[in-house]
């Protein structure tokens, strides 16, 4: 689960429902726990890989202001 990727692997979120689903999962994370997170974004079919790298590894996540643009 200690996998880490390289930033230059980031890319630009492709698909917006996708995107949504990973935004509100972050907020389920810090609104509850990482359990409902897990399976919030489990429910939205978030694939395994990405749903690891945006729970245990904070510092890899895109930064919504960054998204936004600001």
């Amino acid at each position: 689960m200690n996998q880490t990727f390289p930033l230059s692997s980031l890319r630009e979120r492709g698909n917006p429902l996708i995107s949504a689903a990973v935004d509100r999962g972050i907020l389920v994370q810090t609104s509850f726990n990482t359990m409902c997170a897990i399976e919030y974004m489990k429910s939205h079919n978030i694939p395994s890989h990405i749903i690891e790298r945006v729970l245990l590894q904070p510092e890899l996540r895109r930064k919504l202001q960054e998204l936004a643009g600001f």
